[in-house]
């Protein structure tokens, strides 16, 4: 016990040594988000719409993933399309939980100055590498057999693998790059072209309705990443902010992935089952 406690130790002082860029104060903190005071306690809560918005995304995620399981019938795509919705839940909590609801209590309360990332984000990242890649898996089970599922299911293991320890020695070195979210995009993007060019080919060629139900979800996907993207580089969420009203580029994401999360429980879920 002597010899792990040291190395939590180690993580921890590496996060808090990565200062928010440009450095900001708690009070500067709220003056570019909304904080409030929880009632009957002196905890600081931000973004009380954005809060409320990734916690019943989060939900949605988790109820998805109890409708595949509950359905499942023993198919091993539906399984890991379970598995896969438990884990993006416990991301939008994670996420959430740091990003909105909570970020200055995490980040800034009783220090100097903000730090610039913590153990939420850390552990959100981690969850959101493992949803995609038992996506990949559930597309897998589901889209492919014999040597090219083994080829998958090896690289969706290995892919999480190597950023669980890309993530400990960024941690280790208190390495921005290594804990960033570039990083998880480009990590988690190889497993999004891959289900999408298999189910794109396979509709293609057998014109199979749950390739193009999937097919459908990767487009949904696309298009909601590109609307946050544009509503991020327009800048709307710093415009609104001037006008005292919180709309910001992850309320674009969290209201998008609401009907991602529909789609795919009205759409998908009655089409899955294991590739004979």
């Amino acid at each position: 016990m002597n010899k792990i406690l040291p190395f939590f130790s180690s993580l921890n002082s590496g996060l808090d040594s990565i200062l928010w860029q440009p450095i900001t104060t708690p009070e500067q903190w709220c003056q570019t988000m909304p904080c409030s005071t929880i009632p009957l306690t002196d905890l600081i809560l931000n973004q009380p719409l954005s809060t409320l918005l990734v916690y019943l995304l989060g939900l949605m995620w988790l109820w998805a993933g109890w409708c595949f399981w509950k359905t499942r019938n023993g198919q091993q795509a539906k399984t890991w399309w379970a598995i896969a919705l438990v884990l993006g839940g416990m991301a939008a909590i994670t996420a959430g939980t740091s990003y909105q609801a909570f970020s200055y209590e995490l980040k800034c309360a009783g220090r100097e100055a903000c730090v610039w990332t913590n153990g939420w984000e850390v552990s959100y990242m981690l969850l959101q590498t493992a949803n995609l890649n038992a996506m990949l898996i559930a597309v897998a089970y589901s889209c492919t057999a014999d040597a090219w599922r083994k080829t998958l299911i090896a690289y969706a293991i290995a892919n999480s693998t190597a950023h669980f320890i890309t993530t400990v020695m960024g941690l280790l070195l208190a390495d921005k790059f290594m804990l960033s979210f570039e990083l998880l995009v480009l990590v988690t993007t190889p497993s999004l072209f891959l289900v999408f060019a298999i189910n794109g080919w396979r509709y293609a060629v057998q014109k199979s309705p749950l390739d193009l139900a999937l097919l459908g979800s990767w487009l949904l996907l696309l298009l909601i990443n590109v609307l946050y993207f544009g509503y991020l580089w327009q800048g709307y969420t710093q415009s609104l902010w001037a006008e005292g009203i919180w709309f910001s580029e992850n309320d674009v994401l969290h209201v998008g992935m609401v009907f991602w999360i529909s789609y795919m429980v009205k759409f998908v879920n009655a089409k899955v089952e294991d590739h004979k």
